[in-house]
């Protein structure tokens, strides 16, 4: 599923005809956005039945080249991660 289809079925389903496809975009975009600009803040977003996203950071460790063989130091990263809501669970399993 992408954007383009995500903004189709809430333009079918929402029943607010006098919204174009065009402003929901701008609708969901924004919202993105502002999830986003969160992370990058390092703070936690909670959409309630949906799920969580958090900013975690990853231990460095040693790493190996494939090419080379040789050791390689990967420095600590921050990385998103999501973890589902109750209701998303259910629906999913």
């Amino acid at each position: 599923m992408t954007k383009k289809d995500i903004v189709l079925q809430v333009a079918e389903k929402s029943g607010l005809s006098n919204l174009t496809q065009v402003q929901i975009k701008s609708v969901i975009q924004a919202t993105l956005d502002h999830i986003i600009e969160s992370l990058s803040k390092g703070q936690t977003v909670e959409l309630r039945n949906f799920g969580v996203f958090k900013v975690k950071t990853r231990k460095g460790r040693m790493g190996r080249n494939p090419k080379t063989g040789q050791k390689v130091a990967v420095p600590d990263r921050k990385v998103v991660v999501f973890r589902s809501g109750l209701i998303m669970k259910k629906k999913v399993k």
